[in-house]
């Protein structure tokens, strides 16, 4: 697996499957943890039929954190290669302000913590992340 980064509007809009959310909560890194593993991630999902990338980010942030206020921006584009073929996903920040009560889709658990858990669901794609979030002024 390859994983590389993009800036916004390198890549047509068409191209891009799913958002992804480094989400923050008073100073804090929002984590997931899927009901079906062990290990924790940050949020987001793929895109819906003809659903707008931002309204993917923005979905997949209230369904995977409870989040009810927020605001999202975006990033950059991450590329994953896999067997020859990359897929692209949009990237956006997120501080969150409010949240539900109760988790209602399929996360397990949603954390809060200084740096990284030590479980990554996917650990090359986090690295790329914060190694592009640390390299450039966003």
């Amino acid at each position: 697996m390859k994983v590389k980064t993009y800036d916004l509007g390198e890549i047509s809009d068409d191209q891009l499957v799913i958002a992804m959310i480094v989400a923050r909560h008073k100073g804090k890194n929002v984590y997931v943890r899927h009901k079906d593993r062990t290990t924790f991630e940050i949020p987001g999902g793929h895109r819906e039929l003809n659903e707008p990338i931002e309204e993917c980010a923005k979905r997949e942030l209230m369904e995977e954190t409870v989040a009810t206020t927020f605001v999202l921006n975006p990033l950059f584009i991450l590329g994953v290669e896999r067997d020859g073929i990359e897929d692209y996903g949009q990237v956006y920040s997120a501080e969150i302000e409010g949240f539900s009560d109760k988790l209602e889709h399929e996360i397990e658990e949603v954390i809060f913590i200084e740096d990284e858990p030590e479980e990554n669901t996917y650990p090359a794609i986090q690295s790329t992340i914060k190694n592009r979030l640390s390299r450039k002024e966003l």
